[in-house]
């Protein structure tokens, strides 16, 4: 089913009207994946090469997460799927949020395909908002994290746009981070 899926996600054409360029679904998963990353959109970087997380936000994310590009990059270990699986443009102030359709037609059929999942991992606030609802604000989310049991993990956006929000909870890269690299270290 993988190849079907994947095929067809790499055909969607559900959102064309809506984005600034062609679709270019930005998507990796195999029936193996143990790690889900559940991001928001690929970047117009990652959009031009085809090859998600391909910017400065990916290389602190690697780097947040204790992952090599030759363990994120393979399929077999790491699932990415972003809420939305284009480019969707530019906005005010940085780029658009996801578009919403991509996650109403694809999420439920990839995670009913993903059942070797060990570790979630949700970044940012679109993709929160759909894993635990209305929880209040992110940044709560992140701190509750460490009182759960269960083997899902939640970050900021690495992008450098969040400098602000890491310069006022340094308590994120001092105490958060060792924390997350133990629990990523335990799949890989």
């Amino acid at each position: 089913m993988s190849n079907a899926l994947l095929r067809d996600i790499k055909k969607c054409q559900i959102c064309k009207d809506f984005l600034p360029y062609d679709p270019n679904p930005i998507i990796q998963f195999k029936k193996s994946s143990k790690i889900l990353i559940v991001g928001q959109a690929p970047g117009v970087l990652a959009h031009n090469s085809s090859k998600p997380w391909d910017d400065k936000s990916g290389e602190r994310l690697r780097e947040w997460l204790g992952i090599t590009d030759k363990q994120f990059y393979n399929p077999s270990i790491v699932a990415l799927v972003p809420m939305g699986f284009c480019y969707p443009g530019k906005g005010k102030s940085g780029d658009l949020p996801p578009r919403k359709e991509c996650a109403e037609e694809w999420m439920e059929p990839v995670r009913n395909y993903l059942t070797n999942i060990k570790l979630e991992i949700y970044i940012g606030k679109y993709a929160c908002d759909r894993e635990f609802g209305k929880y209040g604000n992110l940044t709560t989310l992140i701190k509750n994290q460490y009182k759960s049991k269960d083997n899902k993990i939640v970050l900021p956006h690495p992008s450098p746009r969040n400098n602000i929000w890491l310069a006022k909870n340094r308590w994120f890269e001092k105490d958060a981070l060792p924390y997350i690299k133990r629990k990523c270290r335990k799949f890989l």
